[in-house]
């Protein structure tokens, strides 16, 4: 499919799993991503903190994640970041396919020692970002912190997901993870199957 973030192929889809691909000159992603996984992942964009923090979302929304990515590095971490969060997106977007069936909604908090955040998302098909992260530094490991506010927001922008995602602390290492962890667990409570709802979850008859 063509978008405005270019061209990203859906190269496998099946029930409520997907594989997406994006290349440009600057960096070749593949992601693999079920919904219904067990929190299994394998995660490689050489930035070892963006990996850690993918690796949490997989683990605690219990998301099967593969992801294989490689970027001009030499250049900065800036391409990489966002065309992970780009792709990762695209595959939640067409792993939920016509999003039936699903709560749609979900919100969750968590905290890492004196760090806490909270996430509330909906999956619904309407893309938006708020994003409240007040780091102290520029820099976790090999991740610019202001680019975990730039990955949220290409996230949202190609899953269809509106989240407002917020924490407070003193260490940016965890703040960066709470957020994610609180996210993980408001994407999984978002996407799981409701046994009560047969269609989409909107007044109107249709999501977006």
């Amino acid at each position: 499919m063509t978008t405005t973030t270019g061209e990203l192929v859906v190269t496998e889809r099946a029930v409520r799993q997907a594989t997406v691909s994006r290349r440009t000159k600057e960096t070749d992603v593949t992601v693999t991503l079920t919904l219904d996984g067990s929190g299994a992942t394998a995660i490689s964009t050489g930035i070892g903190f963006y990996d850690h923090l993918l690796s949490s979302l997989g683990h605690h929304g219990l998301f099967d994640i593969d992801i294989r990515a490689t970027g001009d590095l030499d250049v900065d971490e800036h391409h990489t970041v966002e065309d992970v969060a780009l792709v990762l997106g695209a595959a939640f977007g067409e792993a939920l396919g016509g999003r039936a069936g699903i709560r749609r909604f979900g919100d969750a908090s968590a905290p890492m020692d004196e760090s806490v955040a909270s996430a509330v998302v909906d999956v619904g098909g309407r893309p938006y970002a708020i994003v409240d992260l007040p780091f102290r530094g520029e820099r976790a490991g090999g991740l610019p912190l202001q680019l975990v506010e730039h990955a949220l927001e290409a996230f949202a922008r190609t899953s269809g997901t509106t989240l407002h995602v917020r924490g407070t602390g003193r260490n940016d290492h965890h703040l960066a993870e709470a957020a994610f962890k609180a996210l993980a667990l408001a994407l999984r409570a978002a996407c799981e199957e409701d046994p009560r709802r047969a269609g989409v979850a909107s007044t109107k008859g249709a999501l977006g």
